[in-house]
């Protein structure tokens, strides 16, 4: 069953639009979308996954129905780990919760999957095209050192980042797109007709540039030790346009419990290839205890 939409204030004032699905006293799976989604994106994932979980999705800040903070430090990625503690306090107070995350959501969601303090809490993450960026920093670094032609792959992917920085240019371009237009896109790229539209794309699109603002020189510039306090699976989309699979290779040097499965499917795989990442993420989530590895 889907509830109506409830509201958390968070503790610098911002508002975030949240959904709960399926029976509450069943086993919690929270769900981050990325950029430039909303909430709506986990739609047919969520379809298949809410008669076993008690599902919780929100818009990040600056995304969807929730408000849009006025700096891009607003968007840093601690304020963001509290924007997540804050939504499972007011909704699933007291209680531990399975999380899985694509793109910037697993990027930011890696910033309470490596806090000490959600120790307990964190029951099993799965990530999906969003590498933490700590650990991406020392990949790049690696790579420049040993594999040149690997640094450079992941460069050509990430050209747009350098793009977001530039002040202007980057918000203005998204006022010339729609849902039409950005289906169109997304289409093209998972191979796959009439994928669901995003009818906010607009918005979504122009602040959530801040996400990329505010964090991404940061944390390349001076990468920080960090260690996840529960298991990893990640989600590694074979095709990925924007995010090397290779980067998957750092994640056990932090990871205690991880594991690694591969789809071939571009960087929308949750609206592409809905089922299989739904049940992916069930797997992970309801092991077997054989089924992880250490």
């Amino acid at each position: 069953m889907e509830q109506a939409i409830q509201w958390v204030t968070t503790s610098d004032q911002q508002r975030l639009a949240v959904r709960t699905f399926g029976h509450p006293t069943h086993p919690v799976l929270l769900l981050v979308h990325g950029y430039p989604d909303h909430q709506e994106v986990w739609k047919e994932v969520v379809r298949e996954l809410q008669q076993d979980y008690f599902i919780v999705t929100y818009d990040v800040r600056g995304a969807g129905a929730s408000s849009v903070p006025k700096h891009v430090s607003d968007f840093r990625l601690e304020r963001l780990s509290q924007d997540l503690e804050e939504v499972v306090n007011t909704i699933i107070p007291g209680r531990a919760f399975h999380l899985a995350a694509h793109d910037w959501g697993s990027i930011q969601s890696w910033e309470s999957v490596t806090d000490p303090h959600f120790a307990g809490r964190i029951l099993s993450f799965s990530s999906i095209s969003g590498p933490c960026l700590d650990h991406a920093a020392y990949w790049m670094r690696n790579q420049f050192k040993q594999n040149k032609s690997r640094f450079f792959k992941q460069l050509s992917k990430s050209w747009y980042i350098v793009a977001f920085q530039l002040p202007g240019l980057a918000p203005a371009v998204w006022n010339f797109l729609n849902a039409e237009r950005w289906g169109r896109v997304l289409d093209q790229l998972e191979g796959k007709k009439n994928l669901p539209l995003n009818q906010n794309i607009i918005k979504d699109g122009k602040y959530g540039i801040g996400l990329y603002r505010a964090n991404f020189i940061p944390r390349l510039l001076k990468p920080r030790e960090r260690y996840a306090i529960c298991p990893v699976q990640a989600i590694v989309l074979k095709q990925d346009n924007f995010v090397s699979p290779e980067l998957v290779d750092e994640m056990p040097k932090w990871v205690t419990t991880f594991r690694k499965v591969e789809l071939n499917a571009n960087h929308w795989a949750i609206l592409s290839q809905p089922k299989e990442i739904a049940r992916h993420i069930h797997e992970f989530a309801q092991p077997a205890p054989e089924a992880l590895r250490s």
